[in-house]
């Protein structure tokens, strides 16, 4: 290197694509596939893709606006009781004579109320996400069960519920995932290619360096919010469909499915780092290796166990691999430092 220039980059673009943690939650993806089709039974047919995908894309469709949220650091506890919030109205609309798309409206009118409750509290009002969301979670799964109680609202459309698990002609692959591929499209561009995602990133990485820098943090903060109760919304509106039933008590759980699945595709838990394809990998890994296991006999209690220690040693390997990278830094410039004194 000639005086006066600096590199581009600490790492070579090889270096930076292929050595991160999506990269490698790709790799271990293709591992449990390909693992799974040789030693499962039945794994490897189209039904089986198909109600993998099934399965997860209400997670797929959360994790969409988690990501972002978790990049900046908050967090948004309040997306499984809002799936089921969104479920419960888009019911209750329907058999009080609306269309399906009047209900889907009103759901998703429902979801920017809970995302703007949420977003106010914490960016108005300066209360952490984590307390916030937790108080709202049961506030709208009190609200779901309030308004449904033990019933169930269970006459749809037959035409809508088969188009919930229809598939794409010719393919194993449900006609949802077009939707998500949509909105994935939407999000990459979002937080890679406009200077609100960069905004995103520096928020997660110091909120008053972000703000010196003339990002607009609570409004940021506020709008993620929003989607998230927005998508959350519509995810309930989806699951009600495809098992052609609103109750209050659905997708019971499913927050806590997400953040793992999100985390385990390598969004720091502190803020700052993560991206999407990651987070859809680690989506489809604990997607995939739970439909494996069910299909091998495993009891559900024993997925959520492995699950669990996935997400554990997850969060350990983004721990050791970030004291790594401290301590090479620091031993390269005291190195460095060394060089110039002699």
């Amino acid at each position: 290197m000639t005086a006066g220039t600096i590199p581009t980059h600490a790492r070579p673009l090889w270096c930076r694509v292929l050595l991160t943690r999506e990269m490698a939650m790709v790799a271990l993806l293709a591992v449990v596939l390909v693992v799974a089709a040789v030693t499962v039974p039945k794994f490897a047919t189209p039904a089986t893709v198909t109600y993998l995908l099934l399965d997860v894309a209400v997670i797929l469709l959360i994790a969409l606006p988690m990501t972002p949220i978790m990049i900046t650091g908050d967090i948004d506890l309040s997306v499984g009781s809002m799936v089921g919030l969104g479920s419960v109205v888009f019911g209750v609309a329907h058999q009080a004579g609306a269309g399906v798309l009047s209900a889907l409206l009103l759901a998703l009118g429902v979801g920017v109320l809970g995302g703007l409750l949420n977003g106010l509290l914490v960016t108005r009002v300066g209360l952490p996400a984590l307390a916030v969301t937790i108080g709202t979670m049961a506030l709208f799964r009190g609200i779901a069960v309030g308004l449904l109680g033990t019933t169930a609202v269970t006459q749809f459309p037959r035409e809508w519920t088969a188009l919930a698990k229809a598939r794409i002609p010719g393919t194993p692959i449900p006609l949802i995932m077009i939707v998500f591929l949509v909105l994935l499209v939407f999000f990459v561009v979002l937080l890679h290619a406009t200077t609100f995602g960069r905004g995103v990133y520096a928020i997660g990485l110091s909120r008053e360096a972000a703000r010196f820098n003339g990002v607009a943090v609570a409004r940021t903060r506020l709008v993620l919010f929003v989607l998230s109760g927005v998508l959350s919304a519509f995810a309930g509106v989806y699951f009600t469909l495809r098992f052609g039933s609103a109750r209050g008590d659905n997708a019971t759980g499913y927050e806590l499915q997400v953040i793992a699945a999100v985390v385990l595709g390598g969004v720091s838990v502190f803020g700052g780092r993560g991206m999407l394809h990651g987070v859809v990998a680690g989506v489809l890994v604990v997607g995939a290796l739970a439909n494996a296991l069910r299909l091998a006999g495993v009891t559900a209690d024993f997925i959520n166990i492995i699950t669990g220690c996935l997400l554990v040693l997850s969060v350990m390997a983004a721990s050791w691999l970030d004291w790594a990278r401290r301590r090479r830094s620091r031993r390269n410039s005291s190195e460095s430092n060394k060089g110039k004194v002699q």
